[in-house]
């Protein structure tokens, strides 16, 4: 009976026909205590049953925490106000702000909430090296920057007034507690790690592939069309399209081998061994099938009103592999095949995540990706639309029974050049006469590679926000553990019993993320419901008796 009132509940969530301020004495009696639990015939190493992966896109690190918990909080601005035991963070100093390494003109600045649409800025591969120059961080307007000056229409209409006079400085701007209120509010009652890379340096396609198999390499060369500047030597460093999705760009696209053990990412992991498994997408749906080719042309708004391509196929990086690609995007049979095997090969439209988890058809592990409106993405998101997206999602999540047995990890593909001042170790060399640029020319790191002597695959790369939203999540906690984008493969590895994918990937150096949670605790974190259009608290969990 609680489980179908959580459900109810879910579901007028959904619908906007619940207050939010009315959760908390639903939960209670139905929290499945102790560590191995059975979940549908598989056991676990600690009492997480179920793993959502939301995956958002390009943000550094001091991009959106910089100063946190300290915000401006002018008085015509949505307030932040942290609490008073809030650990700091690995952010900028006065010292940094003021005089930073980037020279005079070039100091870190915030930007506020009226400027939230902001130009995409530089994030190849070698140009963030080469802004990292050897550790100074000090080449960041010459390398990454992307001028603001845009113009649409008839007549021309400047696109980002505000940010256009700042010239090559923009990619020193960073937000605060008055923009990304509900990341901040999320930290303020979970976990955050600010010690977390982008698993190899370069754009959103690596990051994508590295947090579900951490490999870029093994790139088939029976499948490359146009991929100059995205693939060298069988390696991808750069945004080509997936070769096994009908809306790939047809003449810039790739696919990746499996590794000699018939293995290319967590999914094929978790499908020998029957654990259900699922990537979410939005506007994965075809808005058209012409001939038996799916064609992805929905479009969706963002808040400012602008119609976006809701799809993206280098976004996706399950269809760059054969074993666990949909490439003519088939709905699933039924809502009951979700997560398991069918016509769609666990490739869905993100809407039905929704659907299944009403249904109590939730998978074990859930990756989710907005539609390109929602997804953060500099040029065509936002950090406010992001917002929207992602509290929406943690909303509806907290309202489902499985959320006493679910962790929600929120991560980002890479740092879309802006500025962070902080180098990770290199922990995979890389000398690639054409590509590598970090210590100097044609080179990254020693050149003596740890991780299967495959070349281009430098890292790691800049640092990235990563928070853990769970009921086990330390509360208020600032994780200074090391980890990456395929610790997040290695977690459900380990949480499941499943082998390293290796033979160079990742996954066998991945630091845990496991100092983030506390699955003693007496008293687990409450849910906390946030506002999505401020991303202010407006209700939290009672405390069970």
């Amino acid at each position: 009976m609680i489980a179908k009132n959580l459900r109810c509940m879910a579901a007028m969530l959904l619908a906007g026909n619940l207050a939010l301020a009315t959760p908390g004495s639903l939960w209670a009696n139905d929290k499945n205590e102790g560590k191995g639990n059975n979940n549908g015939g598989m056991t676990t190493t600690t009492p997480i049953k179920y793993l959502v992966v939301i995956f958002q896109e390009n943000v550094s690190f001091d991009h959106y925490f910089a100063t946190y918990p300290v915000a401006t909080n002018p008085k015509t601005e949505i307030q932040f106000n942290g609490k008073a035991n809030t650990p700091t963070v690995n952010g900028l100093t006065q010292g940094l702000i003021q005089n930073n390494p980037n020279g005079p003109g070039f100091s870190p600045f915030r930007l506020d909430p009226s400027q939230n649409y902001t130009c995409d800025q530089n994030h190849d591969y070698t140009n963030e090296q080469a802004a990292f120059d050897s550790g100074l961080m000090d080449q960041f307007p010459e390398n990454t920057a992307q001028l603001c000056n845009q113009t649409t229409g008839t007549p021309p209409v400047l696109v980002y007034p505000t940010l256009e006079p700042l010239g090559t400085s923009i990619v020193m701007g960073y937000f605060d507690g008055n923009t990304v209120t509900g990341l901040w509010n999320y930290a303020q009652n979970f976990a955050m790690n600010d010690n977390s890379f982008g698993t190899n340096f370069g754009p959103s396609t690596p990051g994508a592939l590295n947090v579900i198999s951490g490999m870029t390499g093994n790139v088939d060369p029976a499948t490359e069309v146009g991929v100059a500047g995205a693939v060298i030597d069988n390696v991808d460093y750069g945004d080509a399209d997936a070769f096994y999705d009908d809306c790939a760009s047809p003449t810039s696209h790739f696919g990746m081998k499996p590794n000699i053990n018939n293995v290319g990412n967590i999914g094929d992991l978790l499908t020998a061994k029957g654990i259900t498994w699922g990537w979410f997408q939005g506007g994965f749906t075809p808005s058209a099938v012409v001939g038996g080719i799916a064609q992805c042309n929905t479009q969706t708004p963002r808040l400012d009103g602008t119609l976006e391509t809701a799809y993206s196929s280098h976004h996706n990086p399950f269809m760059y592999f054969k074993s666990t690609a949909n490439p003519h995007h088939t709905m699933q049979a039924s809502i009951a095949e979700i997560g398991n095997a069918g016509p769609a090969n666990h490739e869905y439209d993100l809407s039905f995540f929704q659907q299944a988890a009403l249904n109590g058809n939730l998978p074990a592990v859930s990756y989710l990706k907005a539609v390109r409106a929602q997804d953060g993405h500099p040029g065509n998101s936002s950090p406010l639309d992001e917002q929207d997206f992602i509290i929406n999602t943690i909303n509806f999540l907290e309202s489902l029974p499985e959320w006493n047995q679910m962790a929600v990890i929120i991560a980002w593909d890479d740092s879309d050049g802006w500025y962070d001042h902080v180098i990770g170790p290199i922990v995979n060399q890389s000398n690639s006469p054409t590509v590598d640029a970090l210590t100097q020319a044609k080179t990254c790191g020693s050149g003596v590679n740890a991780l299967a002597d495959i070349q281009a695959r430098c890292g790691y790369g800049p640092r990235l926000p990563f928070l853990v939203i769970s009921p086990f999540a330390k509360q208020n906690f600032v994780d200074h553990s090391l980890i990456d984008q395929s610790s997040v493969v290695r977690f459900i590895e380990d949480n499941w019993g499943l082998p390293r994918i290796g033979e160079g990937s990742f996954d066998v150096v991945a630091g845990s993320i496991e100092n983030m949670f506390d699955f003693d605790a007496k008293r687990p974190a409450p849910a906390v419901f946030l506002d999505p259009l401020t991303g202010q608290v407006v209700a939290v969990e009672k405390e069970k008796k």
